[in-house]
């Protein structure tokens, strides 16, 4: 191609560029609203609550927002409180009436006092059932002499750390002047960090061939 023609061709491509812009087909834009980062953990337990079911459901969100305030949340919020406990007294004979009396508790641990009110032991409702009972023992024949407190104002990670440390199934809530106020378990801190306690009518885990062979 000569000079002259290609210079023309170049001038004529420049001026048909612009008039064929408007058919040229454009690459569609999506337009996303960014949305801020939260800057504190209240903006973001804010956003939590804000996400749709469709993301997460009631039941993540909680789950979520439990977790992120576990090692702020207090014990006194989640305890037991004091007039709720089953106490149970070292001299209790261990009859029906007072076994009735535990099952319907819906717990399985109990604190056991003396004739003043001092806690001197736990009393399991498992022992209670896989032993001979007779209706003449009493609660003072099958106490575990352990016992364990916390702080009302203990955080739950705290508790945790103590349910570890100490391998207790309840813990003993007291103020700063000593005082009972309540009653802690395992079960409590499961419950606030899941919801609910979970359940399960498995009753072989000391069955090797009945948890290798057990269906999910």
């Amino acid at each position: 191609m000569h000079d002259s023609q290609e210079s023309f061709m170049r001038k004529f491509v420049k001026n048909l560029d612009p008039k064929l812009e408007k058919y040229r087909e454009k690459p569609s834009v999506e337009v996303v609203k960014r949305i801020p980062a939260p800057k504190s953990e209240s903006e973001l337990l804010d956003v939590l609550r804000r996400t749709p079911e469709t993301v997460l459901s009631k039941k993540q969100r909680k789950i979520i927002a439990s977790a992120m305030t576990f090692s702020e949340t207090e014990v006194r919020e989640i305890m037991l409180e004091k007039p709720a406990i089953t106490f149970v007294k070292e001299t209790e004979f261990l009859g029906p009436l007072v076994l009735d009396k535990l099952y319907k508790s819906g717990f399985s641990h109990f604190p056991v006092v003396d004739g003043t009110g001092k806690i001197v032991g736990t009393l399991s409702i498992d022992n209670l059932t896989s032993l001979a009972i007779r209706e003449a023992d009493r609660a003072l024949k099958y106490l575990d002499p352990n016992v364990y407190y916390v702080r009302m104002d203990y955080s739950l990670e705290m508790a945790f750390a103590t349910f570890l440390r100490t391998n207790a199934c309840l813990l003993i809530v007291i103020d700063r002047f000593r005082n009972i106020v309540g009653l802690l378990t395992p079960e409590m801190l499961i419950s606030f960090l899941l919801g609910k306690t979970p359940t399960d009518d498995f009753h072989k885990d000391s069955d090797l061939s009945a948890v290798a062979l057990r269906e999910q």
